[in-house]
């Protein structure tokens, strides 16, 4: 059986140019990232002598846009790196073997380019719009755009230009590791000897989507008050780095009244499970996701990664970080006892066995979709497959 390998295009209002990519999602390994290597095709007759640019734009928008007034804008777009397409400056450019196989089958007129993200560009966030809101959602996103223009300072016109968004995130690395992470807190009280004791431990350090955290609890009551109830939260804390603003959501929450109440000399250990899931979210404001609203298996934002040597504090864009918090009913007087257990949650590495799971799940919802994606053939000659950019997803407009 030959597997089709699948490859998004995109072209201009006026048909002249066309971009194709191999990929829409380019993974951050902290160290490095994957580099953006596409191909485009133009028609030189029309060109008659002008140039094509390419650019990798970031839009980081921290403000609601229906906010904006008298000229105050709440979103910064930046362009990362701008490169001559053609005519190309670097004729012995190295390709990728998509480029090389892309360039044979799309003839002559196709040209390859290949674009990298800085160091500590951050990866794409959204933050999900609530009912009332109308604008732009909030976060960081990347696109790709090729036009035609006189010069490098031209910035062409929308009928011979090309955007296509694109998406740069981080994957959890090959081994989660064999750290259980852990908390013990104690809380005294004024009028009364004695303390109790709350110790969280988690099963693991790393979580992947859609998994089950569990919490093993042990609260120990030294004091005369008595713990009424015990509630355990997942925490998503995220930081706008732009505004210095920070703020967390619950995204899974569970309450029990299990072996309570925890009377004066009795322990309690019992473990507890959650599912954190974008699914469970889909109406709250404020969420992070990862990427774009329109996918349909969208997950939570992932946490983010920082490369070893480099200072989190230097981090960029929307910081994402998660913690499993317990608390302690104590009582009216008594007050509450609380602790973060902090943890990752990221997407399976490709090749590892998980990843081949999550990727199985994806196929299996995709079958549907698929019957309603007329905007693709494929070659007999060859098994590549062409989609176009601009019609993705059965559930968008015609």
């Amino acid at each position: 059986m030959v597997v089709a390998v699948k490859v998004f295009k995109k072209s201009a209002p006026n048909g002249k140019l066309t971009v194709y990519l191999g990929k829409r999602d380019f993974i951050d390994h902290t160290d490095y990232c994957d580099p953006i290597d596409g191909v485009i095709v133009l028609d030189e007759e029309y060109l008659r002598g002008r140039k094509v640019f390419g650019q990798l734009i970031t839009t980081y928008r921290y403000g609601r846009e229906e906010d904006e007034v008298m000229g105050v804008k709440f979103s910064k777009e930046m362009v990362l790196l701008k490169e001559q397409i053609y005519p190309m400056e670097n004729a012995n450019m190295e390709m990728t073997p998509m480029q090389e196989r892309l360039v044979k089958k799309l003839g002559a007129n196709a040209f390859p380019f290949t674009f990298h993200f800085p160091a500590m560009a951050p990866s794409s966030v959204t933050l999900q719009a609530g009912e009332d809101d109308q604008g732009k959602p909030l976060g960081v996103e990347y696109a790709i755009k090729a036009f035609v223009g006189e010069d490098e300072g031209d910035k062409g016109h929308k009928r011979s230009a090309v955007t296509l968004t694109i998406k740069k995130l981080q994957y959890a690395p090959a081994t989660r590791g064999r750290r259980l992470p852990s908390s013990l807190v104690s809380k005294g009280f004024t009028f009364s000897q004695g303390k109790i004791n709350l110790e969280v431990t988690l099963d693991r350090e790393i979580y992947y989507h859609g998994e089950k955290i569990a919490a093993n609890i042990v609260v120990t009551n030294n004091s005369r008050k008595t713990v009424k109830s015990i509630k355990c939260f997942v925490v998503q804390h995220c930081e706008v780095t732009m505004v210095n603003a920070q703020f967390s959501k619950h995204i899974a929450s569970l309450e029990t009244r299990e072996g309570c109440p925890i009377t004066p000399g009795a322990s309690f250990t019992k473990s507890f499970f959650l599912v954190p899931l974008a699914s469970s979210n889909k109406d709250r404001r404020g969420i992070a996701l990862d990427g774009h609203l329109k996918d349909d298996d969208v997950n939570l934002a992932s946490s983010t990664l920082i490369c070893e040597g480099k200072c989190p504090s230097d981090a960029m864009g929307i910081v994402i970080s998660y913690s499993l918090r317990v608390k302690l009913n104590c009582g009216t007087l008594g007050g509450e006892l609380q602790t973060d257990v902090p943890f990752k949650l990221m997407n399976p590495a490709p090749g590892t066995v998980e990843r081949e799971r999550v990727n199985a799940l994806k196929k299996m919802k995709s079958i549907e979709r698929h019957r309603y994606e007329n905007s693709h053939y494929a070659d007999d000659d060859d098994n590549i497959v062409f989609e176009d950019f601009a019609r993705l997803r059965m559930n968008e407009p015609e």
